[in-house]
């Protein structure tokens, strides 16, 4: 038997209607707190075509919400996909990453920075160098 959490029903024969009238009802809502809801129903859907209706919702009735919560784990994917791309050109370059230096870019969360050190791994000397703000 399968159990679903009680806020999501993703499998009801009348889940268009309910996520319609809960977007109606988001577009009533303060745009902060209605992104953090529009988020946690799109993750509770789960991958199920419910899902799909929710995010074509979001996609046309809802597309003022930002999201702040999306918004969020987009920037902590771009902080972690830069910190790799930095890693991979110094590897691809031949330049030898110390432990430390491998530390520090993949625990780095300031997007502008990780920037910085992007553009410099692809002439600097060292890893290290990476760094050197002179």
């Amino acid at each position: 038997m399968r159990h679903e959490p009680p806020t999501t029903h993703s499998h009801d024969h009348d889940i268009a209607a309910i996520l319609d009238a809960l977007a109606e009802a988001l577009r009533a809502t303060d745009a902060d707190a209605a992104a953090v809801f529009a988020e946690f129903t799109e993750a509770g859907l789960g991958a199920t075509p419910a899902r799909e209706l929710w995010r074509n919702l979001m996609g046309t009735g809802l597309s003022h919400f930002r999201g702040f919560v999306a918004e969020s784990f987009r920037d902590e994917g771009r902080v972690e996909v830069r910190g790799e791309d930095i890693l991979r050109i110094l590897s691809v370059r031949g330049v030898a990453v110390p432990d430390a230096a491998r530390q520090r870019i993949t625990t780095c969360t300031d997007l502008a920075v990780l920037d910085v050190w992007f553009e410099r791994a692809i002439t600097a000397p060292t890893a290290d160098a990476v760094f050197d703000e002179s």
